[in-house]
């Protein structure tokens, strides 16, 4: 742990933590069961653990919940056609795990809790007027912001890349963040960012393809639409030697990625599952606010060193200690 405290600070992890919290009354089914609506944007590893830590998490508690859990598979209107359903269905809480998802709930709901996770800027995303605790507001969550300068910074000092490339969802709050920050920090880096925006997972190919001449190596944040399709950008990269680093690990395995480091949203779930017993317990959601992971043990980083020796990098002895897990031969080695 001391070591990978060490390298957040070698690489200039600048996070705060903001604990929050408004408020509601949750009565239940008529038999007494909470009933908590839960709109996932799409299906992909980091949303499914996410959803998983949350379930796992509220199972100790010995509250009588039952869950409503839907998919909107990447589309917006189906979001917002989740959104009635749960209120048509009565539902003592929601949950919406990524932006869309979580916009689409507060739009609807006013009066009841509106939880969300894996949204990286609810300001920015108009869930929330601040990060703190707000007694006007009915919306409180967990964010997935990464960090996203020392993210880049990492990738440009293990492979002396000095053009990145990125790939996002122009329709997506949290993907469009995402890019402008990671094009900053490029920038403020003394580098250079190509970007593509793609309207849905299956524009993700062709959009890395469109940049891959153009590019040292490629960034990949934690847009749900383009992690989802990460083995498209991994294929591409691979076949063109340039290297990808990806924000979330939760997927990697199995792909051709040189670095991922980024959270482990299993723990995202189970801080969401927290959020969620503490309002059935009497805390106003407001009160709550907006909850950042900051503790080492919240982040992952992984390094591929079958990818790393095809691409002639060396990855430093002192990050590969840090490392949570690292492929090499084809197997994966968690330490």
């Amino acid at each position: 742990m001391r070591k990978f405290i060490a390298l957040l600070i070698l690489i200039t992890l600048p996070l705060g933590v903001v604990f929050s919290g408004g408020a509601s009354d949750t009565s239940g089914a008529d038999d007494g069961t909470i009933r908590i609506g839960v709109s996932k944007l799409l299906s992909h590893a980091a949303l499914d653990a996410v959803e998983e830590g949350m379930q796992e998490y509220l199972a100790t508690t010995g509250l009588p919940i039952t869950y409503d859990f839907q998919n909107a598979q990447g589309d917006i209107s189906t979001s917002a056609s989740i959104a009635q359903k749960f209120k048509d269905d009565n539902c003592d809480i929601v949950v919406g795990i990524a932006t869309p998802t979580a916009q689409a709930l507060v739009n609807v709901f006013h009066d009841i809790p509106v939880l969300f996770a894996a949204v990286t800027d609810p300001v920015d995303a108009g869930l929330v007027a601040t990060y703190d605790p707000d007694p006007n507001t009915n919306v409180a969550g967990v964010s997935d912001m990464n960090p996203v300068e020392a993210q880049i910074k990492l990738l440009m000092d293990i492979t002396g890349a000095k053009v990145i490339g990125n790939i996002y969802a122009s329709g997506e709050a949290n993907g469009v963040t995402l890019m402008n920050q990671a094009k900053a920090a490029t920038e403020k880096l003394g580098g250079t960012f190509v970007e593509a925006a793609v309207a849905n997972s299956a524009e993700v190919m062709m959009a890395a393809q469109s940049i891959i001449d153009r590019v040292d190596a490629v960034y990949i944040a934690t847009d749900n639409t383009v992690i989802s399709a990460l083995s498209a950008v991994a294929s591409v990269t691979s076949a063109n030697n340039k290297p990808l680093f990806a924000a979330d690990p939760s997927g990697v395995y199995g792909l051709d990625f040189l670095i991922s480091w980024g959270f482990d949203y299993h723990q995202i779930g189970v801080e969401l599952g927290k959020a969620i017993e503490k309002i059935l317990n009497g805390t106003p959601a407001g009160e709550i606010g907006t909850i950042f992971l900051t503790d080492p043990s919240d982040f992952e980083l992984w390094f591929n060193l079958d990818e790393a020796e095809k691409l002639g990098v060396t990855i430093p002895s002192e990050l590969l200690d840090s490392a949570v897990a690292i492929v090499q031969n084809g197997e994966l080695i968690r330490k």
